[in-house]
């Protein structure tokens, strides 16, 4: 009896494992790129972009094989209800590239509209090709270069974009050097006289003061969206001084439709958009000389 007993509780342990092991997400690719580890991982259907190995690290682009067309991360769907808001946008600039989810979602929303796509990392480009779909249409452009030293040359070649998104990340956060008062100032500069920026940031630490204060610096009407679960928070700003107002509840017919085919329901935001300071406005500006988000961010 005790043999057997035995026996019984050896292949119940074997069958949890075996189990368990179906349902973790497993690497299919895994590369050393000049700036990163890219890493590729598959639960299930799901695939996700990664940029670290430690268990803790966050998926920065997700595709659910089976719903190609469904924004699978909070953050890009708390993006897209942002962009949606805006009318007819002709020339967008986004820095940071992830899988491709968002430039292919906006050429969608907005075909017309001239998109260039900054990303340092040529693995990440080649990822987003093979194994998230993304496919560059007519009005793209990809330029495979530091996003600072883009927007750089942007001031001096007098480019304008109407929207301009910022969704930078490597291992940690966002790379430093694009999180300063002086960035966002040139920022500022390659924007259209109504020019929106939306930025994909996060809160849940001592960072979060700081950048707010930072981008209040350059930008002093922007208001916060919010994801208590996920804690995500999505920053939109605007070039010119009148007052933002972000109304889910008013976006046009075919635009909602769009966005609930693809899982998004924006009125759902309409509660966590934040359009009074919540910061401790005494936070240090982060700057060129001083930008410690490596610390501050833990």
């Amino acid at each position: 009896m005790i043999r057997i007993k035995l026996i019984f509780i050896s292949l119940s342990l074997i069958t949890t494992i075996c189990v368990a092991s179906s349902i973790e997400a497993r690497i299919i690719h895994r590369e050393k790129s000049l700036y990163s580890n890219v890493l590729i991982n598959q639960k299930d259907s799901t695939l996700c972009l990664q940029f670290s190995i430690r268990r803790n690290q966050r998926n920065q682009s997700c595709l659910d094989l089976n719903r190609p067309n469904v924004f699978v991360l909070e953050y890009v769907r708390m993006m897209m209800a942002a962009i949606a808001t805006e009318i007819d946008p002709r020339s967008i600039l986004m820095i940071g590239m992830g899988g491709g989810t968002i430039p292919t979602a906006i050429s969608e929303l907005y075909p017309t509209a001239l998109i260039t796509i900054v990303e340092i990392d040529e693995a990440v480009v080649r990822m987003a090709n093979q194994y998230f779909n993304f496919v560059p249409t007519k009005v793209m452009d990809i330029a495979v270069q530091d996003g600072r030293v883009f927007v750089k040359r942007a001031i001096e070649d007098q480019k304008a974009f109407d929207i301009v998104l910022l969704d930078a990340f490597n291992g940690d956060y966002i790379p430093e050097h694009l999180l300063t008062q002086e960035f966002l100032q040139e920022v500022k500069q390659i924007l259209s006289q109504d020019g929106i920026v939306i930025a994909n940031t996060f809160t849940g630490s001592r960072l979060n003061q700081h950048e707010s204060a930072t981008y209040n610096s350059v930008f002093p009407n922007f208001v916060n969206i919010k994801s208590g679960a996920s804690r995500n928070r999505v920053i939109v700003a605007k070039n010119s001084q009148s007052e933002i107002r972000l109304n889910f509840n008013k976006l046009p017919a075919t635009t909602d439709e769009w966005l609930r085919k693809r899982g998004v329901d924006a009125r759902d935001y309409m509660k966590t958009i934040e359009y009074n300071p919540s910061w401790n406005k005494n936070a240090r500006i982060l700057t060129d000389q001083y930008s410690p988000a490596n610390l501050l961010i833990h």
